[in-house]
Formats: C-alpha cells, structure tokens, sequence
C-alpha cells in the first residue's frame, strides 16, 4: 500500500463504487469472511503481540482476549438491514432506504490499535463504505497487519480488497490530510484529537476521554464491588478509557469497603509516596506522563522511587481536591485508584459531576448499590452516556453478554464533550438514508387532538 493519500483515496473510492449498490446477502458474506478472517485464534495472537511489542504497553493475553469482541460485534450486526429498502413504514407510505457515506478514515489509537481497526473495519464494510486507517505512530506495525489480514479475506470473498487500506508511515500530516480528503471521519482519542478532526472540515464521529468514578453505596456486596473494580481496572493494564479511576465509598463502610479492595490487590499509598507518585505521573504538573500509561505497577513504583508489595495489582491514592491543583481527579490511564468519601448521596453526585466537568464528561460512571432508586436517580442528573449498575465497567461498557451496551471501541460522549453521538458507536452511525414517500390519504388533526391536555392551560395563559 501506497503512503500517498490522494493515491490511498483514489483506489478506496473505486473499491467503493464496486460495492456501493450490492444486495444485503452479499455484502454480508464478506462481512462475515472478514470477522472470521480476525477473529481465528491465530491472527488474534500476532497481531496481539505485534501491539504488547511495539507499544509496551497492557497486558498481552488481555490484547488477544480482545478478538472476542468480533463475535460480540457480528452478534450485534446479524440480520440488521443495511441495505435496500431498511424500513417500510405503510400507515405513513415512507420506504427508508440506507446509502453509505464513501470513504471513511479511521484513526487508530495506541491503546486499542488492532481490535479498534477490527471494530470500525467491520461496521464499516457491513454499510457498504471503504476505510482507510492511519495508525497511532507507536502502534502501526500492529494495525497495518491487521488491515492486511482484512484485504486477505477480501480477496478470499471476491471484494476489492482496497477496501481496506492503512497509512503504513504515519504522520501528523499525513493524518490531517486523510481527515480532509475523506467522506467522514472515525477517531477514537481525546480532546486534543477531536480538535484536529474538527479542524479539518470533513463530517465526523469522534470520542471523549473516560474518567470512571464507581460509587459504593453501603448496601453494596463489597466483595463483589472490590472485585468487578478490581477486574475492570487491571484489565490490559488499563488501557481502556472505560477503567475506573476512582471509586467513592460511603464513610460507614469505608475500613471494610479498603479491606476488601486490598483483599483483591490494592495498596493505598501514605502521602509521601503519594507525592513521589504524583511527580512522576505529572513531571511538568498538568501532563500526563506516557510512561506511566498501561505499564504494571511495578513499573510504576520504580519510576517514581516507591515500593510497593509484589502482589499489588493496583495503587490506591486517596484524593484530596477536584480540578487542576489534584492531578489524581483526572483521567490516568494506568493501574493507579483514586479514592474518595461521601456521606449524603445527592450530594455525591453532585461531587461527581463537578469532578466530569473537570475530566470524563459525557463518558460513564458506576455504582455498586442495591437501591434502584439511586440507580435510577444517577441516571437521570449525570450528564454520561452510560451508567454501569454493580458490574465491572471496562467490561460491560464497550459490549458483552452480562449487559445491554452494544459492542464498541469506540465511545461517543455526546455533546457534553463535543461529539455528535452519545451512543456505543457502531454500524448505525454509519449509514446515510433516503426516504421515499407516496401519497396517502390526507388526515388533518384538530387542536384538540394536537394540544391534548395542555390546550385549555395554552389558551388561558396565552389568550
């Protein structure tokens, strides 16, 4: 494959128009040859140690325990129209009919480099669009293999395998210029990205970054809420924006709530190492050290000049103020806990969301309680797309068979954070619509049908 851009969109464009009008059962027969294609064990072992190797970070067997969100992908997908007609709605006489975009770029995260490239790939050919992925420098080894094993099972199927493409030598420029000179945009990564994206002009999905808090009401199971935290944050070292980075215990079940999660492998820190740590996480104090991201803990303590047991799993820090001034409020994409206390639960949401306007806006959040009423009063205040109810968030928050989110790499924070979906963006957000409309008999309501039970109120106030 060419690095050149215009030539990258010249040949996805004419793949492209090849498939742009083929019938449902066609189209899903080669979504299916490339699911499988990625999905066998063997492809999912390369490319996972391909990305655990370039990127030095995660966990290698949780990268190749990612391939199975494929399956959760295709489940999702099976039997959906996308094709043709989709909708034929006779009481209205409107027939939908669904168009794909063109061409669309996806740019790739290190995080998620392959499954990322598998996810978009696949909701992408299942609407009928080419994709052109350009890799995050650091990880493109891994993801432009795995955008040759899906040319592979194009070629195997009798698809253009130019439907599947990959900037093999990324730059900043190079992705730029793919955002501007594509049909649409997918870019999974924070705000930083979601204003290069914007910048370039071309319609787009974009993501915002996590910042999960789990609430541990006193009713909780703690032992199971300390392990679904435990389970979700260790998992690929926490490379998922969906990780928690904090949880928030009630004052009452504090000792037993820290006893719990130290059970599981978590180790509060005093507040000199706590310092040290912090130093290291943030040398110049507002960024983010890389070094620390998805590194085991024990990478972790020798960078900041700490010791820790060798069975920790995890590093916990208790947090001291919201904002700038506590680095530990923010989103850390590492195995490090922040932990908090509340007494009155509204307001601890209200905590909560001041904590999100400063980091995690629109992503997701926990809590671990056997009070629906403050499951359902959580959902309704806090401005998240998702609101994860006695589970492990990373796991149930992009996809799986315990809970009803669709399967996605990619998480829309709506426009809280400045993207245009609040979804788990999958093949729906893909697709343009034509809607076909015939004559039908001609039906006026009255104002009193329209107005219902507010029209008396309408004509006092307004005369």
């Amino acid at each position: 494959m060419s690095d050149n851009i215009k030539d990258l969109y010249a040949k996805a464009r004419k793949a492209f128009e090849v498939i742009e009008y083929w019938p449902q059962e066609k189209v899903d027969e080669m979504v299916a040859a490339v699911a499988w294609q990625w999905q066998k064990d063997d492809v999912a072992v390369e490319v996972a140690k391909i990305a655990h190797e370039e990127s030095g970070m995660g966990v290698y067997e949780d990268k190749v325990k990612k391939a199975g969100k494929i399956k959760g992908i295709m489940w999702d997908m099976k039997d959906a129209k996308t094709c043709g007609c989709i909708k034929d709605d006779k009481k209205k006489g409107l027939k939908t009919y669904a168009k794909p975009m063109g061409v669309v770029a996806n740019i790739v995260p290190c995080t998620n480099p392959t499954i990322t490239t598998c996810f978009i790939g696949l909701s992408l050919l299942k609407t009928r669009n080419a994709m052109i992925c350009s890799p995050h420098p650091r990880t493109k080894k891994s993801t432009f293999k795995t955008a040759e094993y899906g040319r592979k099972a194009l070629k195997a199927i009798g698809a253009p395998v130019d439907l599947i493409q990959c900037v093999e030598s990324p730059t900043n420029e190079k992705t730029v210029e793919l955002m501007s000179t594509c049909d649409y945009a997918v870019a999974t990564g924070g705000k930083a990205l979601i204003k290069v994206v914007h910048a370039a002009g071309t319609p787009s999905v974009t993501v915002g970054a996590g910042n999960v808090r789990a609430i541990i009401d006193p009713s909780a199971d703690l032992a199971k809420a300390a392990d679904c935290i435990m389970r979700s944050k260790t998992f690929d070292n926490a490379t998922s924006c969906s990780s928690e980075n904090a949880v928030s215990i009630h004052e009452s079940v504090y000792d037993e709530m820290m006893a719990e999660l130290t059970k599981v492998g978590g180790f509060l820190l005093g507040d000199e190492d706590r310092e040290k740590l912090r130093a290291a996480m943030w040398p110049d104090g507002h960024t983010l050290n890389r070094e620390v991201v998805a590194k085991p803990v024990q990478t972790i303590a020798k960078l900041a000049g700490i010791s820790v047991p060798a069975d920790t799993k995890f590093i916990m820090v208790k947090g001291q103020k919201i904002g700038p001034e506590d680095m530990f409020s923010n989103e850390k994409l590492s195995l490090i806990l922040t932990v908090w206390t509340w007494n009155d639960f509204e307001t601890e949401i209200k905590t909560l969301l001041k904590n999100l306007k400063f980091s995690g806006i629109g992503h997701s959040c926990a809590l671990h309680s056997a009070k629906p009423e403050q499951w359902e009063r959580l959902a309704e205040f806090i401005p998240t797309g998702r609101v994860n109810i006695n589970m492990p968030n990373t796991i149930v928050n992009s996809g799986s068979y315990f809970a009803g989110h669709e399967f996605t790499t990619t998480i829309g924070c709506g426009t809280w954070t400045g993207n245009s979906h609040s979804d788990n963006i999958n093949y729906r957000h893909f697709m343009n619509t034509t809607r076909l409309a015939t004559p039908i008999e001609e039906y006026v309501p009255t104002e009193e049908e329209v107005y219902g039970k507010y029209l008396a109120k309408a004509k006092e106030v307004i005369g």
